[in-house]
């Protein structure tokens, strides 16, 4: 073991090459805005979380409790129609066979005229967040000046004109997703529409044409998530 110890005692022989000396990794500035956070910062943050919860209600209105209901809506009057279907020629329905089927269809249609009063609902309640939005940009104006709005970057790159300035392009599809809605609604509550047509209503209403790339999750949602920070802290 002592020889083996030996072969580390004294200076190590020089090599040919140079030592490479470790690099130190370029860091970019971080803009000033970053350095701590300020009530605009966190306001503009909790505003746009709230579009966010908004958009999220509305989804789940939708797509599970309108949804349910047209379905419900639709299955009703085809049961119905089935069973008129095996009465024979001339004949009356009897109201035991009527009656229930048209209470639930009757519900149903209620359910969803109440769906669209809620999502109407939603709809101000998000044009009340657009016009905080605008009036925390108008505060800080006041407050920091023209020019840090519109060129200071909040967290990456976006400062705080751009923000405000973007998100007015926000309410539109849900309007028109809501027109959509009140007509898909009219259509079913005709008992004299076909099957077809109903399932062509519903694939309308599952899909939500105007929501699926200009609604909150198909536009907004990534770039919130790269542009704002702690976008997803609780």
């Amino acid at each position: 073991m002592s020889k083996r110890l030996a072969s580390f005692k004294g200076p190590s022989a020089p090599t040919s090459s140079p030592v490479l000396q470790p690099t130190q990794p370029v860091i970019p500035p971080t803009s000033p805005s970053r350095l701590s956070e300020t009530t605009c910062h966190r306001r503009l943050r909790t505003l746009l979380q709230e579009l966010r919860s908004i958009s999220q209600t509305w989804d789940d209105i939708v797509l599970v409790d309108g949804l349910r209901e047209a379905r419900t809506l639709v299955d009703a009057r085809t049961e119905l129609d089935n069973m008129l279907s095996l009465l024979p020629p001339d004949s009356e329905p009897r109201s035991e066979i009527v009656g229930p089927k048209l209470a639930i269809m009757d519900n149903s249609i209620a359910q969803l005229d109440a769906i669209a009063a809620k999502l109407q609902k939603l709809l101000r309640r998000m044009s009340t967040v657009l016009d905080n939005l605008e009036a925390s940009y108008h505060e800080a104006q006041r407050t920091k000046g023209a020019r840090w709005c519109q060129e200071e970057a909040l967290w990456v790159s976006w400062p705080l004109e751009k923000f405000v300035k973007s998100m007015a392009d926000v309410e539109l599809p849900y309007h028109r997703s809501l027109a959509l809605i009140k007509d898909i609604i009219d259509r079913l509550r005709s008992h004299s529409i076909t099957f077809e047509a109903s399932r062509d209503a519903i694939s309308q209403w599952v899909e939500q044409p105007y929501l699926a790339e200009d609604g909150w999750e198909g536009k907004w949602e990534d770039l919130c998530a790269v542009e704002v920070e702690r976008w997803d802290a609780k």
